[in-house]
């Protein structure tokens, strides 16, 4: 299969650092020409699924005004400027939960919506996951912590009660890595 050809692209909204919508002119490999096709540049993030020694992951209740709920998520967070996904995982698990791990296991590189663009998330498990120090994330959202056993998790994702696509993906990606064979 043949790439398209970008032939022009203009932004429509940039929110930097956030993200950017814009609409782009493409040349499909037969010469049809597409305009006004969409796209979304958002920053990369990385998304930690935290296991401690006890065999618990860690989730953050916490309300998300784009969707106007409170709902669960794993700890998370944007690459910034030209930090590696590793980099942003480890800073974001401490700054949102005060935790470390020695031990981080990747899980993959995933686009958001391959259509549109939307960010790449890098999924991680932060194996033997222990507190350090006080949560410290900056972020506007007021959030508290829970402790619970993976299997629990995995019941709380199906009950609907964790409505990020990310952290749903990273839940389950951990669950089939975590699996013994």
């Amino acid at each position: 299969m043949k790439p398209w050809r970008t032939v022009s692209r203009r932004v429509l909204l940039d929110r930097t650092p956030w993200f950017t919508v814009g609409a782009e002119t493409v040349a499909l490999p037969d010469g049809q020409i597409v305009d006004d096709f969409g796209f979304i540049d958002m920053v990369d993030f990385a998304v930690i699924v935290p296991v401690t020694a006890a065999g618990d992951t860690i989730l953050i209740r916490s309300y998300k005004h784009g969707i106007r709920a409170v709902s669960l998520s794993l700890p998370a967070g944007g690459l910034d400027g030209g930090e590696e996904p590793l980099a942003c995982a480890q800073r974001e698990l401490r700054e949102e939960t005060g935790f470390e791990a020695d031990r981080w296991e990747p899980l993959g590189r995933f686009i958001v919506d391959p259509n549109r663009g939307c960010g790449a998330m890098h999924a991680f498990i932060a194996h033997g996951a222990r507190k350090v120090a006080e949560p410290n994330s900056g972020d506007l959202e007021e959030q508290e912590l829970l402790f619970v056993p993976m299997r629990e998790a995995i019941a709380k994702l199906r009950a609907g009660e964790i409505l990020h696509l990310a952290s749903a993906a990273a839940l389950s990606l951990a669950v089939v890595a975590l699996r013994p064979d």
